[in-house]
């Protein structure tokens, strides 16, 4: 009995490699973390004038090896290959993105293994071109060159605007948030790419956020009786709370799984350490 098993065991796991290959289509990648260049906190006493601003996209985070689409956290994303045609054989760094308020759109096809047709209408919004070596303005030159001599109509670069001051930076700021961006971005001139958290590179929002692990839920009542009311997590220093507003009907249909880790904006933290008015954002795409 104990050999049938093991037999049976065996089939299953060649299955497994097998199918794959003879859809034409090859085994996951094994984890290939990228060496990203991460945001810090815009702090207003920081004075930005001179810096280059940019829309911060709500999007998913793809970097591009020069030969295929990593996540934030090295796994595979699975764009077609005809998505990719003409783009370089060096690294680029951007957000795949559908359009604001759509997060939760980009991130159902980004997960998927084959999405075919909706890859349409996705963006592969270019804001980096890493490289040890060069200067941040130098980095997207070199990538706005490369497809000037080989157009895609599924690459845009991010448009890079100079400061002008706090003012300047403030209008932007309500401008995007108008229209349902979620804020911006600011690179200091000259920058190099060193990963890691970074003060050359700052997220300015009017609203802060963090992350937080999904540890339980709490049964919704009135319209909710049925679904999820709101969803217990805890921080990385153990705290608990429950974040209770920024789900649609479908996220309480279907909340985040437990121990997922979910992005959240809040105004302020408590004296207890608990984020005061905590709203859900996302679900972290790490796959």
């Amino acid at each position: 009995m104990r050999r049938y098993v093991l037999i049976l065991s065996m089939i299953a796991l060649i299955a497994a490699v097998i199918a794959p290959l003879a859809e034409g289509q090859a085994p996951p990648p094994a984890v290939e973390k990228p060496a990203l260049m991460l945001a810090s906190i815009y702090s207003p006493e920081t004075n930005p004038e001179g810096w280059l601003v940019s829309e911060k996209l709500d999007g998913v985070r793809g970097f591009w090896t020069g030969t295929r689409m990593v996540s934030r956290s090295g796994h595979e994303i699975r764009v077609p290959v005809w998505f990719t045609v003409g783009f370089p054989p060096f690294p680029l760094d951007g957000e795949l993105w559908l359009g604001r308020g759509r997060f939760s759109e980009m991130s159902g096809i980004a997960r998927k293994d084959r999405a075919g047709d909706a890859w349409k209408q996705v963006r592969y919004a270019v804001f980096d071109a890493p490289s040890g070596s060069l200067g941040f303005e130098d980095r997207l030159d070199a990538a706005r060159r490369w497809f000037s001599g080989h157009p895609s109509g599924h690459v845009m670069i991010v448009d890079q605007i100079p400061c002008e001051g706090r003012e300047h930076l403030n209008r932007m700021l309500k401008g995007v948030e108008a229209k349902g961006g979620e804020g911006l971005m600011l690179r200091r001139p000259g920058s190099l790419h060193i990963p890691g958290r970074s003060p050359d590179l700052l997220k300015v929002k009017s609203f802060l956020d963090a992350e937080a692990k999904v540890v339980g839920y709490v049964g919704g009542e009135g319209k909710y009786k049925g679904k999820m009311g709101a969803l217990v997590v805890e921080l990385p220093g153990g705290l608990r709370f429950s974040i209770g507003t920024g789900f649609t009907d479908k996220d309480r249909e279907n909340p985040p799984p437990m121990g997922s880790t979910v992005t959240f904006k809040y105004k302020e933290m408590n004296p207890s350490g608990i984020p005061r008015f905590a709203s859900f954002l996302r679900v972290r795409e790490d796959r």
